[in-house]
């Protein structure tokens, strides 16, 4: 069944005059403020979009290109393929779900289907998962901009890069300076669709990196410079084909969204267009991730690094190679500041119904949404700036605490079957959902823990 199949929830005097009270729900009422009516008539289509696909396209988008490496130009383009559909359907089943319950939210569809528990456990992996992405965010923010050192080499971040080393070069200051200009403003707004033009431009970013590594590429292709990428693995002894499924977890966290979809179809004016918002969105990001892939591969091969930014450190091989890198290193570094207040929307509401099950809407409570959102970005600041390491942590709960809100929860609910709405065929793709889930989680806690135990010894 898909969702354009759903009847859209009938509201008395249409969507736009529905105050919702849920702590996942749009935090800005659309009828009255302070006595006065709300211009907002409904988010756009182009906005819900640009919302979804910004919320879905973070710093995965790097981490892919290194897939290819390992499964091969072919297998990894279907495998970006085959997850955006089973991102699609999970995202169909939550949404007919809440149809079937008349909920607003996902916590809602959780409480629905597990009572109070489940509803707790739905917020607890939010705040863990979005927590985690932004302070990782805003690491790789200070490591592009400032630079880093590792393994006793120092790697110069665009700033010293062009102004060398000084007090207002350094990462607490440059990420201080982030804060306060770009991330404050940007996570003020209570309605996610106020944030549909930054995340246009985050997208239009993302575009840029793609096309100018496509240029370099084509241009490096036709002057006999690379060769054409492998289109299989190399499948040598065993150690190769378990390295085979270490791939599973980078794809499979590639296309988490769901805890924005909520807020985005709440705010539409015919909750109708959800549907084709959602195929759009994964189509737009698909397209981005297997251009991304295709053209990093091609350009790099086999010396592609795990996170393919790295590679725009060095010299490229045509002219102008030290102002493209920096143009890349730019242009991802801005796409990442715009994807924070997305991710941080949905933290702050699943936090604030954490915290404040029973109190007013969030909205309505202008000190409420001060604190939490102050407390969260001194919390997210303090800890990209003193604990790096946090990272390394945070591969493990992340990485969970991500399959759960992507994959284990939906596929819960829809084997729970609550309003006994469910097919067969919904049946056997969520217990493949959940199995592909717990192997992705399993491969990935193995695999970062050889990691760094494989350091620990090195040290």
């Amino acid at each position: 069944m898909a969702i354009g199949s759903l009847p859209p929830i009938e509201r008395k005097g249409g969507r736009k005059n529905e105050e919702i009270r849920d702590e996942t729900a749009p935090l800005l009422p659309t009828i009255q403020e302070n006595g006065g009516f709300s211009e907002f008539n409904g988010a756009s289509f182009s906005g819900a979009v640009f919302n979804l696909s910004t919320s879905t396209v973070g710093a995965g988008i790097m981490a892919l290109p290194a897939t290819m490496k390992v499964l091969g130009l072919i297998p990894g383009i279907l495998m970006i393929i085959f997850v955006a559909f089973l991102t699609e359907s999970s995202i169909e089943m939550l949404i007919r779900f809440s149809r079937a319950g008349k909920e607003t939210s996902y916590g809602g569809v959780m409480g629905d289907a597990f009572g109070k528990f489940g509803r707790m456990l739905l917020q607890i992996s939010v705040t863990v998962n979005n927590m985690g992405m932004m302070i990782v965010y805003m690491i790789i923010i200070g490591d592009v901009l400032s630079g880093t050192s590792s393994s006793g080499i120092h790697h110069s971040g665009i700033l010293e890069g062009w102004f060398g080393e000084h007090w207002w070069t350094c990462r607490a200051f440059v990420l201080l300076v982030t804060t306060l200009i770009v991330f404050i403003p940007l996570t003020s707004f209570k309605r996610v669709d106020s944030l549909r033009y930054t995340s246009a431009l985050s997208v239009a970013l993302a575009v840029v990196f793609v096309v100018i590594t496509a240029g370099i590429a084509i241009i490096k292709l036709l002057n006999g410079s690379i060769l054409m990428p492998r289109l299989f693995p190399q499948l040598s002894d065993l150690a190769s084909v378990w390295n085979l499924f270490t791939t599973v977890p980078v794809v499979v966290t590639a296309y988490i969204c769901h805890f924005n979809v909520h807020s985005i179809d709440n705010e539409l004016e015919d909750s109708s267009q959800i549907r084709p918002i959602v195929q759009t969105s994964v189509a737009l990001c698909s397209i981005v991730y297997i251009a991304t892939s295709f053209f990093a591969f091609l350009l790099f091969g086999d010396s592609i690094l795990d996170d393919v930014l790295a590679n725009f450190d060095s010299y490229l091989g045509i002219s102008y190679s030290s102002i493209l890198n920096d143009i890349v290193r730019v242009s991802y570094a801005g796409h990442i500041m715009l994807v924070f207040p997305m991710v941080f929307f949905a933290l702050r509401l699943n936090l604030d119904g954490l915290i404040f099950p029973s109190a007013s809407p969030l909205s309505s409570d202008n000190r409420r949404f001060a604190f939490i959102t102050v407390m969260l970005l001194s919390l997210i600041y303090l800890a990209a700036i003193f604990i790096p390491s946090i990272w390394d942590a945070f591969q493990f709960t992340g990485a969970t605490a991500a399959v759960c809100i992507g994959f284990i929860f939906p596929a819960a609910i829809t084997l729970r079957d609550p309003h006994g709405i469910a097919t067969k065929r919904d049946r056997i793709l969520s217990a493949f959902m959940i199995v592909l889930a717990v192997f992705s989680n399993v491969v990935a806690i193995y695999s970062d823990a050889y990691s760094l135990f494989q350091k620990s010894k090195e040290a």
